[in-house]
C-alpha cells in the first residue's frame, strides 16, 4: 500500500498564492460575479427603479424581445463586429509585421504610432466628431471642399454613422493590439525566418508559413476579445451620436443603458433582462473561442 507524503514546502507555496489571489478574488466577487448573479435574478422581478417589486416571470424578457427596435439594434450591434473586423483586425498585423522588419527609427515609429492610446477616451471621441461635423467646418468636409465636393453628412448619414465610429474605435484601439503583436513578432524564432530564406521563400510565403503559425493562437485570441468588446460597444455612439440618427447607431449596450438609466426607474427589469441576453451572447463566442483554441493547441 502506498503512503501518503506529506509535501510541506508545496502546501506553503500553494498556501502563499492563494493568500497573494485572495484580494483580487474578492474584488473580482464583489463586483463582477455577484452583480452578475443579482442581475440575472432580478431579471425575472418587476422594478421600479432598483426597489425589487413582485414576481413577473419571463415578462421582462417578453418586453425586451418583442419590441419593435430589437431586431434593428441587434443588427447594428452585429454592424459593429463586421466593420470593426474588416477595418480594424487586420491593419494592426500588418504595421507590426513592418515595424518588425525596420532597421532604422523602429523605436521612434512605435512612439508615434501609441499617441492616440494615451489621448483620453472623451476627449479623443470629440476630436472625432469635429472631424465628422456636418457643416463647413469639419475637418473633413474642409478638405472636400478643397476639391470643390459639396459638405458631406458623415455621422448625421445612416448609412455611415456605424462606419464612421468604428473608424475611431480602430484608430484608438489599433497601438495597443499592434504592440501585442509585435512582442509576438519579436518571439518567432529567427532560425525559421533562415531556414525559409535559404528555401527561397519570398516575404508572403514566409508570413503565411512561418510567422501566421507562430502568432496563431494570439490571432485567434484578438478576434474573440474584439468580437466580444465591440458587441458591447457603449460609449462612442453615446458621445458622437446619440444612438442616432433615428437609431441607426443604437447597440444593444446604449439600448440597455437607456432601459436602465433615462426610462425614470421603469425599465430597470427590462435593462436587467437584455443584460442577461448580451452575457449569453458572448458566452456563445466564448466557447466557440475555446473549442478552437483547442484545436490550435492540439495541433501544434
Amino acid at each position: 500500500m502506498k503512503k501518503f507524503k506529506f509535501n510541506g514546502s508545496k502546501m506553503r507555496n500553494e498556501v502563499d498564492a492563494w493568500v497573494l489571489m485572495l484580494p483580487m478574488v474578492i474584488l473580482v466577487f464583489i463586483f463582477v460575479w455577484r452583480p452578475t448573479v443579482i442581475g440575472g435574478v432580478w431579471s425575472f422581478f418587476r422594478m421600479q427603479g432598483y426597489s425589487v417589486e413582485n414576481f413577473c416571470g419571463i415578462d421582462n424578457y417578453r418586453m425586451v424581445l418583442t419590441n419593435t427596435n430589437f431586431v434593428p439594434i441587434l443588427l447594428n450591434t452585429a454592424e459593429y463586429v463586421f466593420w470593426s473586423l474588416i477595418i480594424g483586425f487586420l491593419p494592426p498585423l500588418f504595421i507590426a509585421v513592418m515595424i518588425n522588419e525596420m532597421i532604422h527609427f523602429k523605436k521612434g515609429f512605435r512612439v508615434l504610432i501609441y499617441i492616440p492610446a494615451v489621448i483620453p477616451g472623451i476627449a479623443a471621441m470629440l476630436i472625432w466628431y469635429f472631424i465628422y461635423y456636418p457643416d463647413q467646418t469639419g475637418l473633413l468636409n474642409m478638405l472636400l471642399s478643397k476639391l470643390g465636393v459639396a459638405p458631406y453628412e458623415w455621422l448625421n448619414d445612416p448609412d455611415f454613422a456605424i462606419i464612421g465610429i468604428v473608424i475611431y474605435m480602430s484608430w484608438k484601439g489599433f497601438a495597443g493590439t499592434m504592440l501585442l503583436y509585435l512582442a509576438a513578432l519579436q518571439g518567432v524564432s529567427t532560425e525559421l525566418y533562415e531556414a525559409s530564406l535559404a528555401d527561397g521563400a519570398g516575404p508572403f510565403r514566409r508570413l503565411w508559413y512561418v510567422t501566421r503559425p507562430a502568432i496563431e493562437g494570439l490571432l485567434l485570441l484578438n478576434v474573440v476579445r474584439q468580437i466580444i468588446s465591440v458587441f458591447q460597444v457603449l460609449e462612442p455612439p453615446m458621445a458622437m451620436t446619440g444612438g442616432g440618427p433615428n437609431g441607426a447607431s443604437t447597440s444593444l449596450s446604449y439600448q440597455l443603458y437607456e432601459y436602465g438609466f433615462n426610462s425614470g426607474g421603469k425599465g430597470t427589469g427590462q435593462a436587467m433582462a437584455l443584460g442577461v441576453i448580451i452575457f449569453g451572447i458572448l458566452m456563445i463566442f466564448n466557447i466557440f473561442y475555446f473549442a478552437l483554441n483547442r484545436k490550435v493547441e492540439d495541433r501544434y
